[in-house]
């Protein structure tokens, strides 16, 4: 699509925007601090944005129990890999373009905590063990190495109401990833045993 109207240069955005306030411009810490390793340790869900060498982009959802992520040091995180669909687009990204940025959310709390840094992938056997859950180890950690984080406000959870029921939107017509994937790969396999593969992995392939 073309636009008629769009920003191109700085000096149109700001405006627009207006400047920040100097105090929450300099809201960027270089370490962790004693409030965001508590929230680190309170989150069961975060998404890490990677990119590769030509500038393509993902973005993706990590979960586990509250405590999952580690942080080792002041300026080190850890982040466990789990059994996935085995593309691994985060970690080829990160041998192409180490620079990553993490958000994690807590449920029910409106702020968020993000972190920029640059990654890498480690095997190192103490800290995978570290890692294991369910009696199962992980193969492989991201380790990133904090150059900025910040805690961001709540509006958008605020607006969203992602954590309030009420404002919830109605999913029943929303087709099942089974649905999905049949159709948008054309797979020659019957719906209802394809919806059971995705159910039995659910339940047997956590970790």
């Amino acid at each position: 699509m073309e636009f008629k109207d769009t920003i191109t240069t700085e000096a149109e955005l700001r405006a627009i925007l207006g400047e920040p306030d100097p105090t929450v411009a300099r809201k960027g810490r270089p370490r962790f601090d004693q409030f965001s390793r508590q929230f680190v340790e309170r989150s069961p869900f975060c998404v890490i944005a990677s990119r590769n060498a030509v500038g393509q982009m993902d973005a993706s959802p990590k979960g586990d129990p509250a405590g999952f992520a580690l942080v080792l040091d002041d300026t080190t995180l850890a982040l466990p890999d789990r059994l996935g669909n085995r593309i691994g687009d985060t970690f080829t990204n990160i041998l192409e373009s180490p620079e990553v940025a993490v958000i994690f959310l807590v449920p029910q709390k409106g702020d968020t905590l993000r972190v920029n840094g640059r990654a890498q992938i480690v095997r190192d056997a103490d800290l995978l063990e570290r890692m294991a859950h369910k009696g199962k180890v992980p193969n492989l950690a991201i380790v990133v190495s904090v150059e900025t984080m910040y805690f961001h406000c709540a509006k958008c959870m605020i607006r969203s109401s992602l954590w309030k029921p009420e404002g919830w939107p109605d999913i029943s017509d929303l087709p099942s990833l089974g649905t999905v994937l049949k159709t948008q790969l054309d797979w020659d396999i019957e719906q209802e045993k394809l919806d059971g593969l995705i159910e039995e992995s659910y339940r047997d392939r956590l970790y």
